[in-house]
């Protein structure tokens, strides 16, 4: 069974969580977790670093998808940072730079949390 871990860093107004391995159906709930933990301590400024990730299935997606908008809808956003060109290409393919910012470093997203919005 290939394995899924999560590591979570607290700055001052974000969080991120560096994932490692594989995010299948059998790991999206610990991932999942993750996030009902950062929302209920009202962490929603979240960046997510998938530099050590391999494998990334539908359920996965998922629960990003399930876990933007109560994120927004608190005045916060998940930023995406460090994908390798192979979990790239499963984002583009359904659309995910529309819709989530998806950048090459960690210090870009924190940038992005930092700046005004327009």
């Amino acid at each position: 069974m290939d394995t899924f871990a999560v590591h979570r860093s607290d700055f001052e107004q974000f969080s991120t969580l560096q994932l490692h391995g594989f995010l299948d159906a059998h790991t999206a709930p610990e991932l999942e977790k993750h996030f009902e933990t950062l929302i209920s301590e009202g962490r929603y400024k979240i960046i997510v670093n998938f530099e050590n990730l391999n494998y990334i299935s539908s359920a996965g997606l998922g629960v990003f998808m399930g876990k933007i908008e109560n994120v927004r809808n608190n005045n916060g956003d998940i930023k995406m940072c460090k994908m390798t060109p192979k979990i790239f290409r499963v984002f583009d393919l359904l659309g995910f730079p529309a819709l989530y910012d998806i950048v090459d470093e960690e210090e870009r997203a924190k940038f992005l949390f930092e700046k005004p919005s327009s």
